[in-house]
């Protein structure tokens, strides 16, 4: 590869720089990938849009080159997928004359930037260097300054990543959706954000949209005047004027009532709040952060949830792991919450027992982090001890301490006794056994044998020889 198709020194690639190329003729793609790994990159080589979003999270690459036209998917739905999933990651296009007016309104909507082909190999290069230049320093700081992520204890490569784009989606004023489980940190990571945003020396205002009733949730939201309704002895305001310059986290957004999502979509669109009872408006400034456990999606396709108030709230998605999808934290998780607690609680506690760690590592978790510090919570007040045992641990997660036998162990226990049981009774004699158990003697003789058993030896007052000479006689019999 000649030397000016190589990066310049303040763009080099690195081992860690991953490319994923995506266009749907082989000799294209194949000219790209020599082009890039000659130049120092790692390349992940695709032919679709549709396997590059496969690759996307298991390869993670830190930039994106791909064809606008493609079969199925083209590279612009392409570039609109990668950006809500991973809005930190720059997104280069190759175009053809014919779609550089897609091009050029895609830039406008985040991509990096677009080359027309043929490309020049020395621009191509020299772009790259710039994206991942660019894009580098964001990640770099985000893990240089942790005091904005201090309460989120992690170290997995998934959380990591998501916390790289929350910090660059915190530096904008952009409102974002977080989505996750029950109990998997959304709360924390919307805190998170605020503090590593320009709004972090205002008010950070959560209300749970789901757990206050419908007739007093608009008034929780927007305030009241006096005298607006019975019990409104004087004016009030709404937690949209308490987050005044800050940051409001609409949590579990899903189960706001129709009629209130109306009113909500107003106050967004408009940026001012009308009090119950009031004819005037307030003007606001506040940074929205909407959180859910429930499919959004599935609830606007069932009219349960206003579309346009979806994409009002939608401008970047964060999506949350469950705890079972980074198990690699709960160790880390599980230490912190013991330290923690161990002071609350006054009491010297050292760490878990290896075999009880482990019973936390590989437990199911469906109620995720929350679960997690109830259960060290518990044990933490009942251990007597420096290392948390792991009976202690069973019991917090409700798993029986007593063996449980799988039911082909269980089958063969029960099978054993049964035989056993009939051959006592019988004073060891194979064939009233058999007829008790309604099987044939050959069948129920292979019974014995397969568990080591001698109808001999349950005789009550005979000796070896002599109950062995009756198996036989009886065996004559059949």
């Amino acid at each position: 590869m000649p030397a000016s198709n190589k990066p310049s020194s303040g763009a080099a690639a690195t081992a860690q720089q991953r490319i994923l190329v995506v266009d749907d003729d082989a000799d294209m793609l194949r000219l790209l990938s020599l082009r890039l790994k000659g130049a120092g990159y790692e390349v992940i080589a695709v032919g679709s849009a549709e396997a590059a979003l496969a690759q996307l999270d298991m390869a993670r690459p830190q930039l994106v080159l791909s064809d606008v036209r493609l079969p199925g998917k083209d590279g612009l739905a392409l570039f609109d997928e990668v950006r809500e999933r991973h809005p930190s990651l720059p997104v280069i296009l190759l175009t053809a004359h014919g779609t550089i007016p897609d091009a050029v309104e895609a830039t406008s909507r985040g991509v990096f930037t677009y080359l027309t082909k043929p490309y020049d190999g020395k621009d191509l290069l020299e772009k790259i260097g710039q994206a991942l230049a660019l894009s580098a320093p964001v990640a770099a700081q985000a893990h240089a300054n942790e005091a904005w992520r201090a309460e989120i204890v992690s170290r997995s490569n998934r959380m990591t990543e998501l916390l790289a784009e929350a910090y660059m989606v915190a530096q904008s004023d952009a409102s974002v959706l977080l989505l996750g489980d029950s109990g998997a940190g959304k709360e924390l990571l919307a805190q998170a954000i605020h503090r590593a945003s320009p709004r972090a020396a205002k008010p950070f205002v959560a209300v749970n949209c789901g757990a206050i009733p419908e007739a007093l949730l608009e008034s929780e939201l927007f305030g009241h005047v006096k005298g607006a309704f019975t019990d409104a002895t004087s004016n009030h305001k709404g937690l949209f004027q308490a987050a005044e310059g800050g940051t409001l986290l609409l949590d579990e957004i899903g189960d706001m009532p129709p009629a209130l999502q109306v009113k909500l979509l107003r106050v967004l669109q408009e940026r001012a709040v009308r009090p119950v009872g009031s004819s005037q408006s307030t003007p606001i400034n506040v940074r929205i952060i909407s959180a859910t456990h429930r499919d959004l999606e599935a609830a606007m396709a069932a009219a349960q949830f206003r579309e346009d108030l979806y994409y009002r709230l939608n401008v970047v998605t964060l999506a949350l792991p469950p705890l079972a999808e980074r198990r690699e934290d709960i160790p880390l998780l599980a230490n912190h919450f013991l330290d923690r607690l161990a002071r609350k609680y006054d009491k010297r506690l050292s760490g878990f027992a290896p075999e009880a760690l482990k019973a936390l590592t590989t437990a199911a978790w469906p109620g995720n982090v929350r679960q997690l510090f109830n259960v060290v919570e518990q044990v933490c007040a009942l251990s007597t001890t420096p290392l948390v045992p792991l009976t202690l641990v069973q019991r917090a997660l409700r798993i029986p301490s007593a063996q449980v036998l799988s039911f082909a162990d269980a089958r063969q226990r029960f099978e054993r006794e049964y035989l056993v049981g009939l051959l006592k009774m019988t004073d060891g004699n194979v064939a009233d056994a058999a007829r008790l158990a309604q099987r044939n003697r050959t069948e129920f003789y292979r019974l014995l044998q397969k568990h080591a058993l001698t109808p001999g030896h349950f005789k009550s007052d005979a000796g070896p020889d002599e109950g062995a000479g009756d198996d036989v006689a009886d065996e004559r019999q059949e």
